[in-house]
């Protein structure tokens, strides 16, 4: 069966030659496609699979074994190709041996030379080695092969330490080239040292036998004496005298020396107890050099003087030891005071902190210095916390005139949206305003929102090293860095589980104080009474701008990141991403009012300057006010990560809904307030209304001043334009914005502006329509006249005529503003003054043959004038009014009718010309 790979190749092996265990990096072709495919690995045929690592298909790294030849292949087997092949090979050296006394870069340990020639594993001591080179010449190695001298010497050795050593394999292999008087010599060598061992021991024993021999002929002498006498008689009597020979001795010696021996004794005894001091002016010196080294800060010192103190003399029943010690211990207990009074000191660094945790465990305090370290930074916190609120409260009270808490940031005065903000560095924050004035237009900021940068800054700066600290203590860092002192590793991290909950409880807390002291300055009406009272005190005037309070939300989410970034639990700051979202929900909401606030002092505003589409100015800062407005909510409104969106509370849905209409419903207001604005109250710029003028859209005279139908012109005209544009712009805004319930908004919108559009209307109409109206039956009366009896008709009478001038003069006003008006407007006018014909022609009891013709005569000039602004309802007027009349029998006064008109549409041309112009410009 055919493999599925070639089989293996190697082409490079690096080193290529060394001792056994080498490590080497094979190269090639093929050489496994992983490590389960190697199966096999030779090297000068030794297997060294064991110890194969599989980089890749074309590299292998391993250890050379103990091969059995000094050179051979690289043999790599693969499941996948088989048994491979090497164009390289591997050349095994011997090392060499060292002897003791040679120069090595390694170490060779004395301790563990061992006599191969007895094979006993006793350890030679150094004075009794052999020397390296024996014969006393120079060494020169020859150049033999250590393979053919193994051959010519089988079973032999040249180490002349080993039991199969052979001289003529050493004198080979190290002296060669050696000439035959060198050797000569070193023979002499070989004997002098011999000579040398053996004159050694003999004059050793050479020195002594003086001694010897004096204490031998005292021994012979006494025991001769002993024999001579032989009697106890005579043994008695030599005791005896012998005694008191010795008695009298001992006497004359003691008086004789005993003040010499006394001094002797004190001497000594003076000696020895220097000799004492000397040898432990260590523990005597101790206590003075405990009160130094704290002098100087030197804890280390002192820690590890005590330890070997402790360890030395921690268990001695010698009293001046124990006095000594005791002392030390005293001082050791006022180190450990000092230490902790140090370590529960505020404010300290991490560092310090650590040192001192670590000085307290090697000196073996009781308790756990650490966990009252963490304790202590928690209330130190807290404390910092509540202090800073009450500096701003205090200054706020005490500073009121000069720190309001709401500053009105009007674009006229404000240098930017969000006015003269202080920049905190440890946030990382920069704010870029492009304004051009001076420091002196800069705004200063409230006291809640410096209060909220102070107070956010200081957790952010303050909580990192609390937590690190906790982080130090769960791992057990504190006490090492390297995990040497397991033993203090493992109860610290023992410690930190049991206490796991209670440092929850303490973040908890910090948590839970930064965001209430953050609503008691911002949102007092989200704390209960209790809580308010510990977490408050602000002097609330009036609420913070929707400015202040998007800087505030962008302080607290920058301190939300850099807590983030410790890697504390989302569950302990869970209360500051709801106090996120509550701020962002009061900011969209006081953005809001205050922008139903700006849009209510737009009609201050109103310049009542029309532009060519018969508009001021009005809907464009509206929709600017509300574009402005959402702008300023963007950031407020974007979710960051973690954060939910500010509406997916029904509650916050519907007052924001409620808001934004009550925003469109303050602008319909301020129309109909400017509809019935009076004549006195109007601005000292506005729009002219003079006819004759060539500009047919007005122009602005200052010594000119609206009429009250002028200003519902332009109001209907300003309206008319909200509805098609400006109110769904807006609500196309609501909706880019995310706002819920845009419909709504719209709707209730539309509604209320069609309902002031249509109410205005009806009051402009009736303004214009009434007169002319009223007019119409006068002047059909006037000179007394009567349908019965009148004469053959002329033309049309002059009412008529003036009825028509009035239509004309209220286009031409109609038209000054908005030409789109002006078939709204005529149209109802028409049916007005159709209706009123139609009634008195209906009222007529009867027509004479001239009066039925006068009457059609003016019923059909006025329609034909008219014909454009005609209406279903104002052509049924004049249909009921021709009904009205007899009918036209004769063809001569249908010829007079139709000539009739003819001149009267020829005499007053002029003045119908505009009612053409609005047919044409209808049907453009």
């Amino acid at each position: 069966m055919s493999r599925s790979c070639q089989p293996p190749l190697v082409t490079g092996i690096s080193p290529n030659e060394g001792i056994s265990w080498t490590k080497v990096t094979i190269r090639g072709e093929n050489l496994g496609t992983g490590p389960t495919d190697l199966i096999g690995l030779t090297i000068c045929g030794h297997n060294c699979l064991l110890t194969a690592e599989w980089m890749s298909a074309s590299k292998i790294v391993c250890r050379v074994g103990q091969a059995k030849n000094d050179k051979g292949d690289i043999i790599v087997t693969t499941k996948s190709g088989g048994r491979g092949t090497s164009t390289v090979s591997f050349k095994l050296l011997k090392p060499e041996k060292i002897g003791i006394l040679d120069q090595s870069a390694v170490w060779v340990d004395e301790m563990n030379y061992y006599d191969m020639r007895t094979d006993r594993n006793k350890g030679i001591p150094p004075l009794s080695l052999r020397p390296a080179n024996p014969l006393g010449i120079e060494i020169d190695k020859g150049r033999f092969p250590q393979k053919d001298l193994e051959a010519l010497f089988p079973g032999m050795s040249a180490d002349f330490t080993s039991e199969n050593f052979s001289a003529a394999w050493y004198l080979i292999e190290n002296h060669s080239t050696t000439s035959f008087d060198q050797l000569k010599m070193s023979v002499m060598n070989l004997k002098k040292q011999a000579n040398k061992k053996n004159e050694g021991s003999l004059a050793y024993v050479k020195g002594g036998l003086s001694t010897f021999f004096e204490a031998q002929d005292a021994l012979s002498a006494i025991h001769q004496k002993l024999e001579a006498d032989g009697t106890e008689k005579v043994e008695g009597s030599m005791t005896q005298k012998l005694e008191n020979v010795l008695n009298r001795a001992s006497n004359t010696a003691d008086t004789l020396f005993q003040e010499v021996l006394g001094r002797k004794d004190k001497a000594d005894s003076t000696r020895n107890a220097l000799n004492v001091l000397q040898r432990f002016k260590f523990l005597f010196n101790l206590p003075l050099n405990i009160e130094k080294n704290i002098q100087k800060g030197d804890y280390d010192v002192v820690i590890n003087d005590y330890e070997k103190a402790k360890s030395l003399f921690g268990k001695t029943e010698v009293q001046v030891f124990k006095k000594y010690y005791a002392e030390v211990e005293t001082r050791i207990e006022a180190l450990r005071e000092l230490l902790l009074n140090k370590l529960l000191e505020t404010p300290s660094t991490l560092h310090d902190q650590k040192r001192y945790i670590r000085y307290l465990s090697d000196l073996h305090a009781s308790g756990d210095p650490a966990w009252q370290c963490i304790g202590a930074q928690h209330k130190w916190i807290l404390q910092l916390m509540h202090n800073c609120k009450e500096s701003y409260v205090k200054d706020q009270k005490g500073n009121s005139l000069l720190h309001s808490p709401m500053l009105d940031l009007d674009s006229d005065v404000r240098p930017s949206p969000l006015g003269h903000l202080s920049q905190t560095a440890s946030l990382k924050r920069g704010s870029s305003f492009q304004s051009g004035r001076d420091d002196t237009w800069r705004c200063k900021a409230p006291q809640q929102v410096a209060f909220v940068e102070k107070l956010t800054k200081l957790v952010v700066i303050q909580l990192p090293n609390f937590w690190k600290l906790w982080i130090s203590y769960v791992n057990g860092s504190l006490f090492s860095e390297t995990a040497e002192k397991s033993g203090q590793m493992e109860r610290s991290k023992k410690n930190a589980r049991q206490r796991q909950n209670d440092f929850k409880k303490m973040i908890q807390e910090v948590m839970q104080s930064l965001a209430k002291l953050i609503r008691g300055a911002l949102l007092p009406f989200s704390l209960r009474e209790g809580e308010l009272r510990q977490y408050g005190g602000w002097e609330m005037k009036s609420e913070l701008s929707g400015q202040w309070l998007t800087h505030v939300i962008q302080t607290v989410r920058l301190s939300y990141e850099s807590l983030t970034a410790l890697e504390i639990p989302n569950d302990m700051l869970h209360i500051i991403q709801d106090l996120i979202l509550d701020l962002r929900v009061r900011c969209i909401m006081v953005t809001l009012q205050h922008t139903a606030e700006d849009v209510k002092r737009l009609a201050e505003k109103e310049d009542w300057v029309v532009d060519n589409e018969g508009l001021t100015s009005l809907p464009s800062q509206f929709e600017q006010c509300i574009v402005h407005s959402l702008q300023s909510l963007k950031s407020v409104l974007d979710c960051k990560p973690g954060e939910a969106s500010v509406f997916q509370q029904q509650k916050t849905q519907e007052d924001v809904c409620q808001l934004s209409i009550g925003i469109m419903q303050v602008f319909i207001d301020c129309l109909e307030q400017l509809s019935t604005k009076p004549d006195g109250d109007a601005d000292t710029t506005h729009l002219s209304v003079d006819v004759s003028s060539p500009d047919l859209f007005g122009s602005i005279h200052e010594d000119s001043s609206l009429s009250s139908e002028q200003r519902l012109l332009i109001v209907l005209s300003n309206c008319c334009y909200l509805e098609r544009h400006t109110f769904i712009n807006i609500a196309e805004h609501f909706e880019k914005h995310s706002f819920q319930g845009v419909e709504k908004i719209t709707q209730i919108s539309m509604e209320s502006l069609k309902e002031l559009d249509q109410r205005l209307f009806e009051i402009y109409i009736e303004l214009k329509a009434d007169p002319i109206v009223g007019s119409l039956e006068p002047g059909i009366y006037a000179g007394y006249f009567d349908w019965k009896d009148c004469l053959i008709p002329t033309g049309v009478r002059n009412y008529l005529k003036e009825a028509l001038v009035n239509i004309i003069a209220v286009h031409a006003e109609v038209f000054t503003v908005s030409k789109e008006l002006v078939p709204r407007v005529l149209s109802r006018i028409v049916e007005s003054v159709a209706e009123e014909l139609s009634r008195l022609m209906q009222c007529v009891s009867s027509f004479s043959k001239n009066g039925a013709l006068q009457a059609r005569l003016e019923i059909c000039a006025l329609r034909d004038a008219v014909a454009v602004y005609l209406t279903p309802e104002s052509n049924s007027s004049f249909k009921q009014a021709l009904e009205a009349l007899p009918q036209l029998l004769s063809g001569a006064d249908k010829k007079l009718l139709e000539e009739l008109l003819n001149k009267f549409k020829s005499s007053m041309h002029l003045q119908l010309t505009c009612f053409q112009a609005s047919s044409a410009m209808m049907k453009t």
